[in-house]
């Protein structure tokens, strides 16, 4: 299990505007539970063990570090000055992290739910394994707009955005959440070996699984036993659900 101090560090990808949000302010920082959701996410990184914590900025970043400015010393931001993909943003990320740096979680900045105990089962499960990556996946009675979960039998082998997927794999339900756990070097040699080709122009993060195979490297990946953890923000309709969700974990302790 992942602890402060092992080797564990954290990406967290924060860049994106957020059109479909409808506000002009930036996705990451609207609030669920009064906070910014950014916040919740960097919490529980911290909580699993990550030290440091690196957010990737782009859309209003100055707004998005001031809301950490005075009280999270570990915090460091870069700087993802052109939007091409989880991927380059995960690149942009690792220019932020020590060189001691062992395994890494890679989060989304918008989804704000995921809980500690996950992200810490996670991180067993990818030590365990001596896993080059794992992913947490989870099954969606609507996959709509998430990338598929790509398997050969229980081994999972990729995954297809839906831009790209085939109508076939548009049926798959196990869905990739966009969170992860990586051994730092090989992601660090693993990224500039991937390429934009694909409907979006863009470098896909889950591009380096492949990557990982060849190399005989394992790749894991854990299936949530509550989906409502991946619940990514997106809409207002999103932020609502959030909040709804978040307020019952209060009340429920």
């Amino acid at each position: 299990m992942a602890r402060r101090g092992d080797g564990f560090a954290a990406v967290i990808l924060a860049a994106g505007q957020g059109k479909r949000m409808e506000s002009p302010l930036a996705k990451v920082l609207h609030p669920v539970g009064g906070k910014p959701m950014i916040h919740h996410v960097v919490t529980t990184a911290r909580e699993a063990g990550a030290a440091p914590v690196v957010i990737v900025v782009g859309y209003q970043a100055r707004d998005v570090q001031a809301a950490f400015s005075g009280d999270d010393a570990e915090v460091v931001f870069t700087v993802q000055e052109e939007q091409r993909g989880t991927g380059h943003a995960a690149e942009v990320g690792l220019s932020g992290l020590p060189a001691e740096a062992k395994h890494l979680y890679l989060l989304c900045g918008d989804a704000p739910l995921i809980r500690t105990a996950t992200l810490r089962q996670l991180a067993r499960i990818h030590e365990e394994a001596g896993a080059a990556a794992t992913m947490l996946t989870a099954t969606a009675g609507e996959p709509h707009g998430y990338g598929r979960t790509l398997r050969e039998g229980a081994e999972l082998i990729g995954v297809v955005e839906e831009a790209d997927a085939t109508e076939a794999q548009k049926k798959i339900t196990e869905i990739n959440t966009g969170a992860y756990v990586f051994e730092a070097a090989f992601l660090r040699a693993a990224l500039p070996r991937i390429r934009d080709e694909n409907n979006q122009g863009e470098f896909y993060l889950p591009d380096v699984f492949p990557i990982a195979r060849a190399g005989g490297r394992v790749v894991q990946g854990l299936d949530l036993a509550s989906p409502e953890e991946a619940l990514g923000v997106n809409t207002q309709a999103d932020l609502r659900r959030a909040q709804e969700i978040h307020e019952k974990r209060k009340l429920e302790g």
